[in-house]
């Protein structure tokens, strides 16, 4: 079967390995000139079934409605009147109960463990080089009341089955000694064992140039998809700038992208970017760096060790498709990350990067085939944990297309649209 993959980020990169390795011919379709060039090149780095909660809940709802007066770090919501963020708001707040949070957390740990399991088959598979670290990663406080939250919060995990450890100030620095010159600073933490840290970027580069080298999928870079010509229920052509593509199946991987793709051609897909920054720094000092990934839930930072470099990622964000920034947007990580560990890496001289986080307002992705158009598949709107999920969710997409069983339950995971 001839198969077309439209877009080369972390999840469309996945996707073509796990259709190669089905048999098909693949072709990935990308507008860059290279692979996870935008969403998937600057994230937090962390590969986290333990960071699974949907953001839609009761307490997402109350942040929501705040932030549209008084942006903090953690969101920052700018009203305007575009329709897609208009619709997307209010299935989102429909999406704010505290049974639809569970329902839709529970969906997308699911996913998670699947795609670790999957992620650990890949790499052995390819022996494909990422700066992984299997460490687990903690989750830390800054007050009793925070940790307190915290742990009660990680019990849903826990009672699923997700292996997790309570840590005092004294436990934090046992697991990284990278947190001795701030653990004053913290009440304890929380680690979760399963979950691990990489560069996706480098993961997707680097599985890209194995599949075209093992497999055959061939990868047509800065080629622009211009429109999707459809005949009855079939795709019949993807035109682009550098020509038409044909193929007996297509998949969408487009990320942030998808909804504008799919509108022409009739589909709705409720999906709208939530913008995020990162900075990358190089460690000047090995024995003030973390040894492992981290997230400062009192803070809404997330960090990665990546070999020898720090990633830094904050800030959810809905200006539309803006992935602009300025020195503004970075001033409070540096702050929280020098202050975490002071003089490890060359801060002031980090690189800074903007992306779009593709999110549903359910946070669960959207997988599976389109009702209008039978030889046309979605894998997208990953939101903020693509980087965890995309392992699974390529080989869900790959046993779907081949009307094979997928080896997980995807009961309320497969779309319906």
């Amino acid at each position: 079967m001839k198969v077309i993959v439209l877009g080369a980020g972390v999840v469309g990169v996945t996707t073509a390995y796990h259709l190669a390795q089905a048999g098909c011919e693949v072709t990935v379709i990308d507008r860059q000139a290279a692979a996870a060039s935008e969403t998937s090149y600057g994230n937090a780095g962390l590969i986290t079934p333990g960071d699974s909660f949907a953001w839609a809940s009761p307490a997402a709802l109350k942040t929501f409605v705040s932030s549209l007066v008084k942006p903090d770090m953690g969101i920052k919501v700018k009203p305007n009147l575009d329709p897609r963020f208009i619709a997307w708001t209010l299935k989102f707040l429909g999406q704010c109960t505290a049974k639809k949070a569970l329902e839709n957390t529970e969906k997308k740990l699911r996913l998670s463990v699947y795609a670790r399991e999957q992620m650990a088959l890949l790499a052995e598979k390819t022996g494909v080089q990422f700066d992984r670290v299997q460490k687990g990663v903690l989750y830390f406080y800054r007050s009793q009341e925070t940790l307190d939250h915290g742990v009660s919060h990680m019990q849903f995990m826990a009672d699923k089955g997700l292996p997790i450890e309570v840590l005092d100030r004294e436990g934090l620095v046992r697991h990284d000694s990278g947190l001795k010159h701030s653990a004053n600073q913290l009440a304890g933490g929380i680690l979760c064992g399963v979950d691990q840290t990489g560069d996706s970027c480098k993961f997707s580069r680097n599985l890209a140039a194995w599949c075209e080298s093992n497999m055959g999928v061939r990868f047509n870079w800065g080629t622009s998809i211009k429109t999707i010509e459809t005949t009855g229920d079939k795709v019949t052509k993807i035109v682009t700038d550098k020509g038409g593509f044909t193929a007996d199946a297509y998949i969408l991987a487009t990320g942030c992208d998808s909804p504008l793709l799919l509108s022409e051609i009739g589909v709705k897909l409720a999906l709208y970017p939530v913008k995020g920054y990162s900075i990358t720094a190089k460690i000047t000092d090995e024995t003030a760096a973390p040894i492992m990934g981290g997230v400062d839930d009192d803070k809404l930072i997330a960090y990665s060790r990546l070999g020898d470099r720090i990633r830094v990622a904050c800030t959810a964000e809905f200006a539309g498709w803006d992935r602009t920034h300025t020195p503004a947007d970075f001033k409070t990580v540096l702050k929280t990350i020098n202050e975490l560990f002071p003089n490890a890496a060359d801060y002031e001289g980090a690189e800074r990067w903007a992306g779009l986080r593709p999110m549903t307002p359910s946070s669960v992705p959207v997988i599976g085939r389109t009702r209008k158009y039978s030889n046309l598949l979605l894998n997208t709107g990953h939101g903020h944990v693509g980087w965890t999920m995309s392992c699974g969710s390529g080989k869900v997409v790959t046993d779907l297309l081949l009307g094979r069983t997928p080896e997980m339950d995807t009961a309320g995971l497969i779309f319906k649209g």
